[in-house]
C-alpha cells in the first residue's frame, strides 16, 4: 500500500478548466507565486480575479457556440 506522500506525487490529468485557470494565473503574473505556494497561498482577491475571468471566458465561449448554431439553422 502506498503512503500518503507517494500518492500525492502522482500527476493528475488536467481538465480544460484547470488548464484555463493556470493560463489566467500566468497572464495575471501569478504563475511563480502559484508554483511556490499553491492555490491555497493565493489571496481571496487573486483567486476571485481568476474566477471572474474564467466566468467571462466561459460565457464568451457559450455565446460563440450559440451564434454558430443560429448561423447553421439559417
Amino acid at each position: 500500500m502506498k503512503s500518503k506522500k507517494e500518492k500525492s506525487k502522482t500527476k493528475k490529468e488536467l481538465k480544460p478548466e484547470d488548464i484555463m485557470k493556470y493560463e489566467i494565473a500566468n497572464e495575471l503574473g501569478l504563475g511563480e507565486k502559484l508554483y511556490n505556494v499553491g492555490w491555497g497561498g493565493l489571496t481571496a482577491e487573486e483567486t476571485g480575479r481568476i474566477g471572474g475571468i474564467i466566468t467571462r471566458r466561459k460565457k464568451a465561449i457559450i455565446e460563440q457556440i450559440n451564434s454558430l448554431k443560429i448561423e447553421k439553422k439559417a
